[in-house]
Order: structure tokens, then sequence, then C-alpha cells
């Protein structure tokens, strides 16, 4: 004899619904806050590293860039090396954004010698206004600077289509063929000094401040987890006392 199947009712539907819809946003809000604990760790180290940059002495240029074939990191290693055509050289024009606005920013390539490269990218500061002129006098002191990474373009980067136009991200292998720079480092220089007597562009030395929020973000994740659980158990006692 057949028996017929009783159909779920529409409340014991909306439930199964609300715990499945409790999972996944448990999930999600844990991974979260387990993502900005490890954004933490990250930017302790970075903090580490900036702070190390501040105060460390300059290191010859090509004993830092020998590491990279041993795979050292060496973004925010300060370094020294001469290149008394630094304000001579031809020029990439990069968007920057200061606190008064947007700007410029300089990308000159210098000869080196060291691990095997050839001439590494230069970061000379931000440009307010006019180019400078590529008549000032050659440099008689060294060029001390921050090694950093370039950037990596996202797909929201407008892409660099012609020579001369203003870049929007930091491709040094593509940035060195237009400059003409033969076996680039595959790091850049930020400029800390000599800084041009006219005072433009102007340097940018490693910050001095970055903010670290991670966290009270951290925190924030796995509050509202901990919420959601409460908001669910009461839920369910109160579905077991009807």
């Amino acid at each position: 004899m057949a028996t017929d199947t009783v159909p779920a009712s529409p409340v014991l539907k909306i439930r199964w619904l609300l715990h499945v819809a409790f999972v996944v946003v448990l999930v999600i809000l844990c991974a979260l806050g387990t993502w900005q604990v490890r954004r933490l760790a990250w930017k302790t180290q970075l903090l580490e590293r900036i702070h190390q940059a501040q105060v460390a002495p300059p290191e010859p240029l090509s004993a830092v860039l020998n590491r990279l074939s041993d795979h050292v990191d060496v973004d925010y290693v300060r370094v020294q090396f001469d290149c008394p055509g630094l304000e001579q050289g031809a020029t990439l024009q990069s968007y920057a954004v200061r606190d008064d606005g947007p700007g410029r920013r300089l990308v000159t390539a210098c000869p080196i010698e060291g691990g095997g490269y050839r001439s590494l990218l230069v970061d000379r500061g931000f440009l307010s206004g006019d180019l400078p002129k590529a008549s000032s006098p050659a440099l008689t002191t060294p060029v001390v600077g921050v090694l950093r990474r370039p950037d990596k373009r996202s797909v929201f980067t407008p892409p660099h289509l012609h020579r001369g136009d203003i870049w929007y991200y930091r491709d040094v292998m593509e940035m060195a063929a237009e400059l003409g720079a033969p076996a680039p480092a595959p790091v850049m220089l930020m400029l800390e000094r000599p800084a041009p007597a006219s005072g433009n562009p102007a340097p940018s030395p490693v910050p001095i401040s970055v903010s670290n929020n991670h966290m009270g973000y951290a925190v924030t994740w796995f509050g509202l987890a901990a919420a959601l659980v409460g908001v669910y158990i009461a839920f369910l006692r109160r579905a077991r006392g009807r």
C-alpha cells in the first residue's frame, strides 16, 4: 500500500534557509576577520622595515643588488651609488597624488653595475610645476634613496599606449625600454638626496607614518560573527519554545 509524502511546511523551509544563511554569513565574517589578522602581521612587518629604513645608513647599491640572486627581499633597503647624470637624462612621468592635489613623478634611468644589472630606474620625486631643465650640472655627490618594488597594474589601471604618455603604473621593463635603459634591476629607487636646488621635483623620503588599523577591522569582523552567533542561539531557543 503506497503512502503519500507529506510536503514540508513553508515554516520548515524558511528555518532551513535561515540555518544555511547563518552558516554562510558566519563563514564570511570569520574569513574577513582572519584576513585582517594576516594583514595585521604583514603591516607590522612592513612598519618594522620602514622604521629600519628611516634609521639605517645607506649600503652600496651593488652589494644589495647582488642579494637578489639569492632571492633576498630588498624592499625598503637604503642604498647609495654614483649617478652624475641623474638630472640630465631622459625622463618619464607617472601620475601621482599628494594631500595638496594631483601631480606627476619623474623617473630617470641611471647606469649601474651589480647583480648582473646595467641600469636602475630612479623616482626623482613629485613634480608640481613645469619640467625642470635637463641642463643641470652633473652631480658630485652620491645618490641616496630607498629601493622599492614597482607597483603592479590592476584591472582598473589605464594602459600605457603611447611613448611620452603619463604612466599610471610602474612596469620596470616597459619603462626601461622607453628610456632605452638596458638590463634594468627589478626594483626602483625612491630618491632621498640630493634634492634639486629648485626643490622641484621634491624627493619623497620614506613615509614617516603609515596607518595600521587592521586590528580594529579584525575585532569588528569577529565581533559581528559573535553577535550573529548570539542572535542565532536566541532564535533557536525561541523556536524550540513554541
